[in-house]
């Protein structure tokens, strides 16, 4: 199997910052208007006192490396995502970052053997509390199984 050698395997810790600018092009580009975003006054209002990142918005951190997982440049089928968080990113805060593999299996199906790679993002404050996570699983189909096992 694959990947089974790799899970539990994480990256390093990277530090991000939730940057207003990049927040306000963030959600420019994804079509989403909500003022709670960009708005100081509106930020100032709300319940948490200040703007707030959208809950995509973790797509732009840098999550490190995690040594020796090497994926194929094409041919991945995008399986699953899905985000939980504990709390909302807040504008102009550090948080560090890091991957996990978190599972890898093996399934067979009409198109030959594929492999679900499940890798879980995490982002925590200074303090080492978590704020999100983010499941992600790549399927591998048959195709690029044979070609990496064959390189």
């Amino acid at each position: 199997m694959m990947y089974k050698h790799m899970i539990g395997k994480q990256s390093n810790k990277v530090k991000n910052t939730v940057e207003k600018g990049m927040v306000k092009r963030f959600v420019e580009s994804i079509g989403d208007p909500h003022p709670i975003y960009t708005n100081e006054e509106v930020g100032k209002k709300s319940r948490y006192g200040k703007n707030i990142a959208p809950p995509t918005y973790p797509r732009v951190f840098d999550y490190g490396v995690i040594e020796g997982l090497i994926l194929p440049e094409k041919g991945l089928i995008h399986g699953e995502q899905n985000y939980h968080y504990e709390r909302p990113l807040f504008i102009g805060e550090e948080i560090s970052c890091y991957s996990e593999v978190k599972n890898y299996v093996e399934k067979s199906g009409t198109n030959g053997r594929m492999g679900f790679l499940e890798i879980v993002n995490y982002g925590e404050d200074q303090e080492g509390n978590m704020i999100f996570s983010e499941k992600m699983v790549t399927i591998i189909t048959e195709t690029v199984r044979k070609a990496m096992c064959y390189e």
